[in-house]
């Protein structure tokens, strides 16, 4: 299902969304529920850069657009999936594994796991350290617990500001639709926002 209304809409919720959060702040458009066909609306709207999150589904979209973004993943990173990551993106946001960083030839973002939540991906914070040597890592990323307010994801977005620093990265890619004006105040360098930008 694609929700996408109008490039006019789109391009119009880009410049609150860019206005509330700051210079210096990179918008990653969240495409994972935008069909290949509404990706053409979101180059009239003027995104440049696309988060996706399932490999399949980045290729089928690269092979259509190729060069009119500039893309990221931002799915979970399996081994067997870095080759086609490898020869469409420039970002991982995602990688929390040794057997992925190996293989990656591209910059990443190390997924830490602050909420423990066993759902969700991402290394414990003291495993950090190992795969900063095996990938070209530039910064981290984290997803807190789902909360009515935004201002629950504040502590997460806090304490991943702490880390990297104490790793010496400058890249934080954090905040979703729910959270993003938080995260921008907590020091993200990357917010990911889909439904923001899609609704009319």
């Amino acid at each position: 299902m694609s929700s996408v209304s109008s490039p006019e809409r789109v391009r119009a919720n880009l410049e609150r969304v860019r206005a509330e959060i700051g210079e210096g702040v990179t918008v990653v458009a969240a495409t994972k529920y935008v069909s290949v066909d509404d990706m053409a609306l979101l180059v009239d709207a003027g995104i440049d850069v696309v988060g996706e999150n399932r490999a399949q589904d980045l290729e089928a979209k690269h092979a259509v657009y190729g060069d009119a973004f500039r893309w990221h993943f931002i799915g979970h990173l399996q081994s067997n999936k870095v080759k086609v990551v490898n020869r469409i993106c420039v970002l991982v946001h995602s990688l929390d594994s040794e057997s992925a960083a190996k293989r990656l030839e591209i910059p990443a973002l190390v997924q830490v796991n602050l909420s423990g939540e066993p759902s969700k991906s991402g290394v414990e914070p003291d495993a950090i350290e190992p795969l900063l040597g095996l990938a070209d890592v530039r910064g981290l990323t984290t997803m807190p617990p789902a909360a009515g307010d935004p201002e629950g994801s504040r502590p997460y977005f806090r304490r991943l500001a702490e880390l990297a620093r104490a790793h010496g990265l400058a890249e934080l890619s954090m905040g979703t639709t729910q959270d993003y004006r938080v995260a921008a105040e907590e020091g993200a360098t990357l917010v990911r926002v889909g439904s923001a930008l899609w609704q009319s």
